[in-house]
C-alpha cells in the first residue's frame, strides 16, 4: 500500500481519475493502519507493565499461615491480661533498608495506658506493624501474656489478641450494622450500647433505617470524626485485652478527639492501650509514656516524672512546643499524677 501510494504520487501528472481516486482511498486506509499500530504498541506496553507487576507480586514471600500448632496450646481466654513485652526487637521493612526498630526493649503491664511518642521516623507506627506481624521482626521477641507471637498463626494474633484503630478509618459498604459487627456475632442491644458509649447513638438514630442505614463506600457519608468513632465502637464491641491506636485522632477535630479520649478513659480503663500519639495532649494523662528515638526506647515512665527531668526526651519535646501549650501539657501531667496518687491512697 505504501509503495503504491508513493508510485501514484511520483506519477501524479500521468494518472487517470480512477487511479487517483484509488490512491486517495488507500491514503486514508494508511492513516487508519498507522493509528492501529500506535494503539497496539501502547496497549502492548501497558500489558507488559501489568505482567511485570504480576510477576513481582507472585515472587513476594507469603505471610505466615493463619493457624499454627501452638494455637491449640493457648488458653481459651488468651490473652487474659494483655501484658506486652518487647525484648531486643529489631525490624526492617525490607532487605537493604535501615532498621526501623533497633533493639527495642520495654515491658507494658496489663491494663496500662501507654502513649508512644517521638520524632518522625522514630519507629512509632512500626511497633503496631510488629505486633500485628504486618512485617516480621528480624530478631528479638514480642510476647503477649508470655506467649511469643512468632509461634502463633496470624488468625490467633490478629483475631484474638489485638484490635487496632488506624489513622484512616475503615467502614464497609452496606448497613451500619455490618460496619460495627461484620460477622454478625452481637445483638442490636450490644450495638446500641457501644454507640452510646462513643456518643454516636443519636447520630445513627437520626439516619433512615438506623442500624440498617446504608453506609457509602469507605463511609463517605459520615465525617472523618464520626467514622473514627464508629471504628472505635467496633473495637469496643470485640472487648479486646490489647488495643492499638495508630494516630487515630490525627485527622479529626478537637471535639471528636475529646469524645474518643472520653470513651477511652471510661470504657477502656481495664484494657491495655498503646496509643501512637500525634498530639501530645492526648497521652499526657496516660499511665506511662514511651519515647522512641531511632527505633530504640529513649525513655519510658510516668509523664509527670519524666517532665521533672529537664534533660529527658519528653521534656525536650514539650519545650519544643513551648508557650501556653507547653505549660498546659505540663499541667495535664501534674494533675494526672495527683489523681493517680490520690487513688492509690
Amino acid at each position: 500500500m505504501v509503495l503504491f501510494s508513493l508510485a501514484c504520487w511520483l506519477l501524479r501528472d500521468h494518472l487517470s481519475g480512477s487511479l487517483a481516486g484509488l490512491a486517495v482511498v488507500w491514503s486514508f486506509n494508511l492513516t487508519v493502519t498507522l493509528n492501529f499500530i500506535v494503539l497496539s504498541t501502547s496497549e502492548l506496553e501497558n500489558k507488559g507493565v501489568s505482567l511485570e507487576r504480576i510477576l513481582e507480586y507472585a515472587a513476594l514471600p507469603p505471610e505466615a499461615p493463619p493457624r499454627a500448632d501452638a494455637d491449640d496450646a493457648l488458653a481459651p481466654d488468651w490473652p487474659a491480661r494483655g501484658a506486652v513485652d518487647f525484648v531486643n526487637v529489631s525490624l526492617r521493612y525490607r532487605p537493604g533498608l535501615p532498621l526501623a526498630l533497633n533493639g527495642l526493649t520495654c515491658s507494658i503491664g496489663a491494663g496500662e495506658h501507654v502513649g508512644i511518642v517521638g520524632r518522625t521516623g522514630a519507629g512509632k507506627s512500626t511497633i503496631a506493624a510488629a505486633l500485628f506481624r504486618l512485617v516480621e521482626i528480624e530478631s528479638g521477641t514480642v510476647r503477649i501474656d508470655g506467649v511469643d507471637l512468632r509461634t502463633l498463626g496470624l488468625h490467633a494474633v490478629r483475631g484474638r489478641a489485638l484490635a487496632i484503630i488506624p489513622q484512616e478509618p475503615v467502614l464497609f459498604r452496606g448497613a451500619v450494622r455490618r460496619s460495627l459487627d461484620p460477622l454478625a456475632q452481637h445483638s442490636d442491644e450490644a450495638l446500641w450500647g457501644v454507640l452510646e458509649t462513643v456518643d454516636m447513638a443519636r447520630t445513627v438514630r437520626g439516619l433512615e433505617g438506623e442500624l440498617g442505614a446504608e453506609s457509602d463506600e469507605s463511609g463517605s457519608n459520615f465525617s472523618v470524626g464520626e467514622r473514627q468513632l464508629l471504628c472505635f465502637a467496633r473495637a469496643m464491641l470485640r472487648a479486646p485485652r490489647l488495643l492499638v491506636l495508630d494516630e487515630a485522632t490525627a485527622s479529626v477535630d478537637h471535639l471528636a478527639d475529646e469524645r474518643i479520649q472520653r470513651a477511652i478513659r471510661g470504657a477502656m480503663r481495664s484494657t491495655t492501650l498503646l496509643t501512637v500519639a500525634h498530639r501530645l495532649h492526648t497521652v499526657m494523662d496516660y499511665d506511662r509514656i514511651l519515647v522512641l528515638s531511632d527505633g530504640k526506647c529513649a525513655e519510658i515512665g510516668a509523664p509527670h516524672a519524666l517532665l521533672q527531668e529537664p534533660a529527658s526526651s519528653l521534656s525536650e519535646l514539650v519545650d519544643l512546643i513551648g508557650g501556653e501549650v507547653g505549660l498546659k501539657l505540663r499541667d495535664i501531667a501534674r494533675r494526672s499524677a495527683s489523681t493517680a496518687g490520690a487513688k492509690q491512697e
